[in-house]
């Protein structure tokens, strides 16, 4: 299915208020879903121009997806990266899988944004938002802790997320 269609099923779901169904319709046609996923709620929408998503529900539990209900009035590459990085969260949350630390859960997820090893379907963002994606990707790595085993464990991704970067600068 294209991009097109994709947006012709958005719409349409936009136009009769169901953005859940929505947003249930662009995980299964990007291949997102996961036993670990409770589905989708919603949040509260931060302004008309920002949006947050949560994965929310205890480590080893099923995770519940929270969105906002003007999810769909962003770009459609943007709402698929955020999408796909809470997806990402409910995987790394689910049982026998259970990733504990929060910073390597979000480095992860970061990463799986600019880089789509995962989720190799999904498109990229703007440079700015690769640029911004990037940075937040290089705040957990810092927050791992000076010359921790999670910072060299991720050593080889920080230098592919500085050296992206750097070639969008």
């Amino acid at each position: 299915m294209n991009f097109e269609q994709i947006n012709l099923h958005l719409d349409a779901y936009k136009e009769h208020d169901q953005i859940l169904d929505a947003a249930k319709y662009l995980i299964h046609s990007f291949d997102l879903e996961h036993e670990n996923f409770a589905g989708f709620g919603f949040r509260q929408e931060l302004s008309p121009n920002s949006m947050l998503l949560t994965a929310e529900g205890e480590l080893g539990k099923p995770q519940m997806v929270m969105i906002p209900k003007n999810i769909f009035d962003f770009d459609l590459n943007l709402v698929l990266n955020m999408v796909a990085h809470e997806m990402l969260h409910v995987r790394q949350k689910a049982p026998g899988n259970v990733i504990e630390d929060k910073n390597e859960r979000e480095f992860q997820a970061y990463y799986e944004m600019l880089f789509h090893k995962v989720f190799p379907q999904i498109p990229d963002v703007s440079d700015f938002h690769r640029k911004f994606f990037g940075n937040k990707a290089l705040e957990y790595y810092r927050r791992m802790g000076e010359g921790s085993e999670l910072q060299h464990k991720y050593a080889e991704q920080k230098t592919e997320v500085e050296n992206l970067i750097n070639s969008l600068s």
